[in-house]
């Protein structure tokens, strides 16, 4: 084949020099859902400016140890991301966390265990009047079974922590830039965080509804990142404000899903006693 014509010849350099190189992996703004894993995940966190949660949520994350426990290990990483450096909080211990037999030969009066919050200490006194563990695993809430959370019921669970929580029920009265601009201000500075709750397969993965905290904003793709407490089923992933708004608009027990958002409050009295 003779190739006398400049275009062609173009056409065949181009063509093998594609096939020799490879581009970096980037992801396009429009793309919903970005893995944490892959290298763009990083360029959008250095570049992301609403990212003050990111950091401190980071410090505190924990998994959640079972498939049902997302609020009480969401609403556990707040806690501790809220109190543990608040000299105001006494802050709890987990009396199940260590066995008396393991500890026995511990130096006399020596205490192994940290105090922090976990999914167990979570259920206070007063927060299972919201709701209980059992309640959580399928206990029947007036004659009808309710596994984990949902939005409302952590909301007050929050409260009952003495927290301050705003819940935001996504819906057609709430406009697209209003949840952003809203969300995107909590992520901007400190002291303050979101909880989502939002439905998996809207965002292309396995599963029902789910709980996590977000903790950046990326202006260029218009994406956050939900640090999702389940990395065994899904890692963090940065997701469009579109995508997020459509898995936080569908329907939950009662009312569709939304997000919560969270600072400290006042520390009831009797939580206060169980801590001390």
């Amino acid at each position: 084949m003779r190739l006398s014509s400049p275009l062609a010849l173009t056409f065949v350099f181009l063509t093998l020099w594609g096939g020799c190189t490879q581009a970096p992996k980037t992801a396009a703004p429009s793309e919903p859902v970005l893995n944490w894993t892959d290298e763009a995940a990083e360029v959008r966190l250095g570049r992301a400016e609403a990212k003050k949660d990111f950091f401190v949520l980071a410090n505190q994350f924990q998994s959640q140890t079972d498939k049902i426990s997302c609020g009480p290990t969401t609403a556990t990483v707040v806690l501790n991301a809220l109190r543990l450096t608040n000299g105001a909080f006494t802050k709890p211990v987990d009396t199940s966390l260590l066995d008396k037999k393991l500890t026995k030969n511990l130096p006399e009066g020596f205490d192994a265990r940290i105090e922090r919050y976990t999914p167990n200490v979570f259920f206070s006194e007063n927060a299972t009047k919201i709701k209980t563990p059992s309640q959580l695993y399928g206990e029947p809430v007036q004659g009808k079974k309710d596994f984990g959370l949902q939005l409302r019921q952590l909301h007050n669970m929050l409260l009952a922590h003495g927290l301050s929580s705003t819940i935001r029920v996504v819906d057609d009265s709430l406009s697209a830039d209003t949840i952003r601009e809203e969300i995107k201000a909590n992520l901007a500075k400190a002291g303050d965080f979101v909880v989502v709750n939002y439905k998996r397969s809207e965002l292309g993965q396995e599963g029902g509804g789910h709980i996590s905290p977000i903790g950046a904003y990326d202006q260029t793709t218009d994406s956050f990142l939900v640090m999702d407490v389940n990395p065994s089923k899904a890692p963090w992933v940065w997701v469009t404000t579109e995508a997020l708004i459509k898995a936080m608009k569908t329907m939950d027990t009662v009312e569709n899903r939304g997000y919560l958002l969270v600072a400290e409050g006042t520390l009831p009295q009797s939580d206060k006693k169980e801590s001390e």
